[in-house]
């Protein structure tokens, strides 16, 4: 789906379907999740003008527009579930490998934040549970949070190439939206995707 592509009805049950039947986390627009609000906030209009209408055709419309709501809802819920499920896929494999895959390319700017999260947190219980018990040592989990803690305070100074949508980031403070040319001093994992995506660049 290009940048300038408009969201239709048509086009959700689209990516749905690649999403479904391709095994990869799909690439998708940077803007995805405003261009389906967008999309929603219309569709809820429409909906409004058809039931201020009194005619056996507007009765039809109406049921038409809200079964197409309820429809477009189930596309995203499954949508999401269905990437979620590949995002913690490819974070187990980071964990396990220390391995970036080629699919980062395709994490939304939202998604970013949830795929370092599950890689720190599978990273603390490798670490602090199975590689302890390797070392005949009793776990120690709060040792290597606060490590991971003391990493994410350290960020990289960005300048952005590319719109990015807002997003929240690992310390539940929003960050965005940002566009071309600005400024941003961001954790050093949303930083490296960001740059590897061509959305920014380190100054």
């Amino acid at each position: 789906m290009s940048d300038d592509a408009i969201i239709t009805y048509e086009k959700l049950y689209e990516v749905l379907r690649l999403e479904k039947y391709k095994k990869e986390l799909q690439k998708i627009d940077s803007d995805f999740f405003p261009k389906v609000i967008k999309y929603l906030e219309e569709k809820k209009a429409i909906l409004q003008a058809q039931e201020s209408k009194d005619s056996v055709f507007a009765s039809q419309s109406v049921a038409k527009t809200k079964r197409q709501l309820e429809n477009t809802k189930m596309i995203l819920k499954e949508l999401y579930e269905r990437r979620e499920g590949k995002i913690i896929q490819m974070a187990l494999f980071n964990s396990r490998t220390n391995v970036d895959l080629q699919e980062t390319d395709s994490l939304l700017g939202e998604e970013v934040n949830f795929y370092n999260s599950l890689v720190d947190l599978f990273n603390i219980y490798r670490e602090g549970i199975l590689n302890s018990l390797l070392s005949a040592k009793i776990p120690q989990l709060k040792e290597f949070k606060s490590q991971i803690n003391n990493q994410e305070k350290i960020g990289k100074v960005l300048k952005f190439l590319h719109p990015v949508p807002q997003f929240i980031g690992d310390d539940m403070q929003i960050y965005g939206p940002f566009e071309p040319e600005d400024i941003a001093n961001l954790p050093v994992k949303v930083s490296e995707l960001l740059i590897k995506n061509n959305r920014a660049e380190e100054i």
